[in-house]
């Protein structure tokens, strides 16, 4: 399936080998959890960009086995280099588990120090009183838990992102990265706003598209990148092309928007931005 056209106030130029490289790494992407989609791209991804006149073409190899394994580089190849997201933020840390870690750690103790199988009898009631509240509160938060999405950024993205992504990019991509309570999915209202779940000439919300990823790199012509990586079994390319505006106004201004489509269910949404280093 061929990419559509860009839109926006500006251009991006993708060759027919490009769309052709990202069909096959996408191709081979299973429905499965985001963490198998994230092995999987850094398995099989070949990544085509050009710096001037050069072409460089790299391969992403295998070396952690999961993506949140904390190292300096995960992999690079040429000039391309992946860089993990080792960025500490208490919106990156589950409080459902530490609620119910800290929960049952202290009934579990509560309760033997009250029946004298652990020393410190005196404070099991204190141990029991906290611990029955916050692992009811863990749990609770675990069920409401959404996971983050796996973010995969190329280090020039890295580079540009600061100076070149809109207020919106950096908004999104810290939103989705990390842990949310109380949603559904990722991206839900923009979603909803977007194919009109129920409308007239929208979509059922049982076919709402699922973000499974996203993604940071450089367009050819030196513009930040991010791209968002959907599964929609039940939705053709041609639901994503009509709604190209409507992507490129919900995330604007200062953006343009760009579909490409590929087999298995999957379909990028590539949000470019319009600034440019001087």
């Amino acid at each position: 399936m061929e990419m559509a056209a860009v839109i926006g106030g500006g251009a991006v130029l993708c060759s027919k080998g490009f769309v052709a490289t990202r069909r096959t790494y996408l191709n081979d992407l299973p429905s499965a959890s985001p963490v198998a989609v994230f092995n999987n791209y850094r398995d099989t991804i070949f990544a085509r960009t050009k710096i001037g006149n050069r072409a460089r073409r790299t391969t992403v190899g295998s070396r952690a086995a999961d993506p949140t394994q904390k190292s300096s580089i995960v992999t690079e190849a040429g000039d391309l280099v992946i860089v993990p997201d080792n960025e500490f933020s208490l919106a990156k840390v589950s409080f459902g588990v530490i609620g119910l870690s800290v929960g049952v750690t202290l009934l579990s103790y509560g309760f033997g120090a009250y029946f004298n199988i652990l020393p410190g009898s005196e404070w099991s009631a204190l141990m029991l009183t906290y611990g029955f509240p916050l692992a009811i509160i863990g749990m609770a938060l675990k069920y409401a838990e959404l996971k983050p999405v796996p973010c995969l950024s190329y280090s020039d993205a890295v580079l540009l992102r600061e100076k070149c992504a809109t207020p919106i990019l950096k908004q999104v991509r810290s939103d989705v990265t990390r842990y949310r309570y109380g949603d559904e999915q990722h991206l839900e209202e923009a979603l909803k706003r977007i194919f009109q779940y129920g409308q007239g000439g929208g979509i059922a919300r049982r076919s709402a598209p699922v973000l499974k990823m996203i993604r940071e790199q450089v367009t050819e012509d030196g513009r930040y990148c991010l791209v968002l990586v959907f599964e929609a079994k039940a939705l053709s390319l041609s639901e994503f092309e009509k709604r190209q505006e409507k992507f490129a106004s919900f995330f604007g201004p200062g953006i343009t928007a760009e579909i490409a489509g590929a087999e298995s269910n999957l379909f990028e949404v590539r949000l470019i931005s319009n600034a440019t280093l001087q």
